[in-house]
C-alpha cells in the first residue's frame, strides 16, 4: 500500500477550494443532459479556415482552464452568479480536415440544443470567426418568420469575397448577408479600425446597410451612447439579438494573444460595460467569442479577459429585469 504524503494532492484534484467562495470551474459543470439551462457554454473548436496561422482551436480549453482564476462574485455589479443555471455542453466535434462539414455541424448542433433547451442563452467559445456564420444561421432559423439582429464588435468587417479565399474567418459576414438570413439594416458592427480594412468592403458592408461603428467613434463618444444607437438599429423590428465578440476589437495591449493583433482598439472596459448592458437586455438571446491564439498569447492573458468578458455578460443576466 503507498505511503500517504501529507499536503499532496492528487493531480485532478489541484484546485484549491475554499468553502467560503466558489470559483467559476466549480461553479461551470457539466451539463447533465436534462436540466433547464438559463445559459450554456459551448466550445467551437476550429481554426482551420483562419487567414493567418492561428491556434485557435485550443482556445475553449484555454478559456476553461483559465475559469479556476475567477470566483462568481463582481463586486462592480454586486451579484453573485453562483445560483444561476449555466453549465458546460462540451465541445462541436469538428471535422479533420473538411471546413464545410465543420459549418454543417456547427449549425446542425446549434439547431438541436434550441430543440432541447428553447429558452438558452448559448455561449460560444471559439475557434476563429468563420464559426459565427453557421451559428448565426441556426439562432436565425430559432425565429421562424421573424428578423433577428446582431451587433458584431470587431476591428475588421469580415466580408471578404469567396472568390480569392474560399470560406475563411474573414468571410462570415459576408455569409450572413449574402445568405439573406440577417438584413444588414439590422447588423451593427463596432470597433473597425482603419488601415485593417479595404476600401472595397467597407464600401459593401455600407451598400447593404449595415451601420459602422469605428473605434475612434467610441474613443471620441463613449462607448454607451454607441451602445444606445446600435440597440436602436438592430432593435429595430427584431425578435431576438445575437452579439459577436472579435476579441481583436480590443487594443494588442490588452489582447496580445489574437492572431490579427494592432494598436488603436478599445480598452478592457469599454467591452466590459457594454457586455455587462447587452447581458442584462432580454432580447439579446446569443453570444460568441471568436478569435484567440493561445499559443501567442502572455501568460493566458487575453483567455482570461475572455473569461471576464464572459462574466460580465452573464452579470447583465443575473440582473435582467424580463
Amino acid at each position: 500500500m503507498s505511503q500517504e504524503i501529507p499536503f499532496l494532492k492528487r493531480p485532478d484534484q489541484a484546485v484549491f477550494r475554499d468553502h467560503l467562495e466558489t470559483k467559476v470551474a466549480h461553479w461551470i459543470r457539466e451539463w447533465d443532459g436534462k436540466e433547464q439551462l438559463l445559459a450554456g457554454i459551448i466550445g467551437v473548436p476550429l481554426s482551420k479556415p483562419s487567414i493567418s496561422i492561428s491556434s485557435a482551436s485550443t482556445t475553449p480549453a484555454a478559456i476553461r482552464t483559465a475559469f479556476k482564476s475567477f470566483t462568481t462574485y463582481s463586486l462592480e455589479y454586486d451579484v453573485d452568479l453562483q445560483d444561476m443555471a449555466v453549465r458546460d455542453l462540451g465541445d462541436i466535434q469538428m471535422h479533420v480536415t473538411d471546413i464545410a462539414e465543420c459549418h454543417r455541424r456547427i449549425e446542425e448542433s446549434m439547431n438541436a440544443i434550441y430543440r432541447a433547451q428553447p429558452s438558452i442563452v448559448p455561449i460560444l467559445l471559439g475557434g476563429d470567426h468563420s464559426t459565427s456564420c453557421p451559428s448565426i444561421k441556426a439562432f436565425s432559423r430559432r425565429y421562424p418568420g421573424k428578423k433577428v439582429g446582431i451587433i458584431h464588435f470587431d476591428a475588421h468587417h469580415d466580408v471578404r469575397n469567396f472568390e480569392d479565399g474560399g470560406v475563411t474567418n474573414g468571410t462570415p459576414f459576408r455569409g450572413v448577408l449574402e445568405s439573406g438570413v440577417v438584413d444588414g439594416r439590422n447588423i451593427v458592427q463596432i470597433g473597425i479600425r482603419g488601415f485593417m480594412n479595404a476600401k472595397p468592403y467597407h464600401d459593401y458592408v455600407k451598400s447593404h446597410g449595415v451601420h459602422v461603428f469605428s473605434s475612434r467613434d467610441v474613443r471620441r463618444t463613449g462607448i454607451d451612447p454607441v451602445i444606445d444607437q446600435a440597440l436602436a438599429l438592430v432593435g429595430d423590428g427584431t425578435e431576438a439579438i445575437y452579439v459577436s465578440f472579435d476579441v481583436d476589437v480590443i487594443d494588442q495591449a490588452y489582447a496580445p494573444g489574437c492572431p490579427a493583433i494592432g494598436t488603436g482598439g478599445l480598452n478592457p472596459w469599454d467591452a466590459l460595460d457594454a457586455l455587462y448592458r447587452l447581458g442584462a437586455l432580454p432580447q439579446v438571446k446569443g453570444i460568441d467569442f471568436v478569435c484567440i491564439d493561445p499559443a501567442v498569447d502572455v501568460r493566458n492573458v487575453t483567455s482570461r479577459l475572455a473569461v471576464q468578458f464572459m462574466l460580465s455578460f452573464l452579470a447583465g443576466m443575473a440582473n435582467r429585469n424580463g
